[in-house]
């Protein structure tokens, strides 16, 4: 009488590289293979499969120096002042900005009419001189102090607020930089107006409406907002 011998459970567990590491039965390996239908002779092998890693070569060093050597100069031509801190914007609400806020006074708009006037009697008595070129020079003198006082001269002249101001311009400093404001609007408008009375009284000349036209761009073109702390350094 013979008995049957229970049958081996075995825990198949495939391996991570796609090989069969089961026991072995009967003696002979069990190999991970397939019949391929309509060929039952031949076997196919379940090989593994390579993968080549995908190496990226930086680029060449003379291409990195040639991208730095160009943002280094762009930046060093037009500079763009970066937004003040929490510190700075404490120190400039500390106390009120007297450099400044003197444009919204009585009076303030009225001595820039003042100031052309008194340009234009002045040139009026140098007799050499055509109606055409006293309009003109009247229209270049405002026009450079202008620039020099709203767009050239940086900080304030006084000791206040623990130098918060350094890095502005006056007009940058005007109701704390914000654009299109009353005070900016007149301000913007006055060097249009003189322009277009120069160029009349000029009788429409060429050459001066040229010079006029440039004395008046370049007080205006700082006033807009796409100038704000915006800095061209040509040194």
């Amino acid at each position: 009488m013979s008995t049957a011998s229970p049958k081996a459970s075995y825990n198949y567990k495939p391996d991570l590289l796609g090989l069969d590491v089961s026991p072995k039965q009967g003696g002979r390996p069990h190999s991970n293979s397939t019949h391929s239908i309509g060929s039952p002779g031949r076997t196919r092998s379940n090989s593994n499969t390579v993968i080549t890693p995908i190496i990226t070569t930086p680029p060449p060093p003379h291409h990195q120096a040639t991208l730095n050597t160009r943002q280094r100069r762009s930046s060093s031509i037009i500079q763009h002042l970066e937004p003040d801190t929490l510190d700075t914007k404490i120190d400039q609400t500390l106390n009120p900005n007297v450099n400044a806020n003197w444009v919204h006074s009585k009076g303030a708009w009225v001595i820039h009419v003042v100031l052309i006037v008194l340009l234009k009697l002045i040139f009026n008595l140098v007799s050499i001189l055509d109606n055409d070129w006293r309009w003109t020079l009247t229209n270049v003198v405002y026009n450079v102090g202008s620039y020099i006082m709203f767009h050239q001269v940086k900080g304030t002249p006084f000791e206040f607020n623990s130098g918060a101001y350094d890095n502005l311009t006056m007009w940058e400093q005007i109701d704390n930089g914000d654009q299109y404001t009353p005070t900016k609007k007149f301000l913007m408008s006055v060097p249009i107006a003189l322009f277009l009375i120069s160029t009349h009284y000029s009788n429409y000349n060429l050459n001066l409406f040229i010079l006029n036209g440039i004395c008046c761009l370049c007080v205006v073109v700082p006033k807009l907002a796409i100038a704000h702390r915006l800095r061209v350094t040509l040194f």
